[in-house]
């Protein structure tokens, strides 16, 4: 039978931190504890913000033995990703032997498939464990896009239980929100006072590792109905939502995160460290934020 999970509240979608060219893992365990301490209501480990892929398999396992380990009772999914569909399926019930509470899968990216290959492509693995599977939609990475009539079918498998919603479509959220089978979370930070207005369940955030007691409130305030509150709450943190995407994600979290002595602030090529007038820009957007 499949183990139904409630993926709603906020998530962070953990940065990897680097010593050197090593995975930070004594780093990675203390943001863990720290997020955990903060309330969050869960952990995505080795997503595209945690820069899974320049971890080769070996590394993911351990950085997601890390925070499973680090996060105690708070719940941990961990990403996957890839394209053949032997190594990817082999992948994932490697993963599901782990106490993870579900696994993030993308569609396959480079390959564009038709719709019924990625119906085919998903159900496949969702059939391959009992452990909760959440769709990621997000198109811009993944080169297809998922239709709603897709997402539908899929919501259809008793493991399929979630989407990370990075599509920007709101007809296509609204629709997701209405027919209730998928809790509903945006991946997308700048929407997730809209989505949580919706009716969905929650964000899955790279910025929420900064301000993360504020972002929690608004979706807090949304889910109780207190419009006007999370507005409130909602308008200081666009902008600093703005100034962390600024350049290529994680860039400007890990060099603030380093400001705050969190971590080290090293990423590992293609990606670079963020302009100095980056880091800047989002230190005094936060400023603003934490001093309001």
């Amino acid at each position: 039978m499949p183990n139904s999970r409630d993926f709603s509240g906020l998530w962070i979608a953990l940065i990897t931190p680097f010593r050197g060219d090593a995975v930070d893992h004594p780093a990675l365990a203390r943001l863990v504890q720290h997020y955990a301490a903060a309330g969050v209501s869960g952990f995505v480990a080795c997503g595209s913000t945690g820069e899974a892929a320049a971890l080769d398999k070996t590394e993911q396992l351990a950085v997601l033995d890390t925070v499973l380990k680090a996060a105690g009772t708070v719940p941990v999914v961990m990403g996957v990703s890839g394209y053949h569909m032997g190594q990817t399926l082999a992948w994932y019930k490697e993963l599901a032997l782990r106490p993870v509470d579900g696994l993030l899968v993308s569609a396959p990216h480079y390959i564009r498939p038709a719709q019924t290959g990625l119906v085919q492509w998903f159900t496949a693995l969702a059939d391959a464990s009992d452990k909760p599977l959440l769709i990621y939609d997000i198109p811009y990475r993944t080169g297809v896009i998922m239709s709603l009539e897709t997402l539908l079918t899929l919501a259809e498998h008793p493991n399929i239980q979630a989407i990370k919603d990075c599509a920007g479509d709101a007809g296509k959220t609204q629709a997701l929100v209405a027919d209730g089978r998928l809790q509903v979370l945006t991946g997308e930070d700048g929407l997730i006072f809209n989505t949580l207005a919706m009716g969905g369940a929650g964000a899955i955030s790279a910025c929420a590792h900064v301000c993360t007691e504020q972002f929690a409130q608004v979706i807090r305030c949304l889910q109780n109905g207190d419009l006007p509150g999370a507005r409130t709450l909602w308008q200081p943190l666009v902008p600093l939502v703005t100034a962390a995407f600024a350049e290529p994600n994680p860039a400007v979290i890990k060099a603030v995160l380093a400001h705050q002595g969190l971590i080290q602030g090293g990423l590992r090529l293609p990606m670079v460290a963020a302009s100095g007038g980056a880091t800047e820009r989002l230190l005094a957007v936060l400023e603003r934020v934490t001093t309001a």
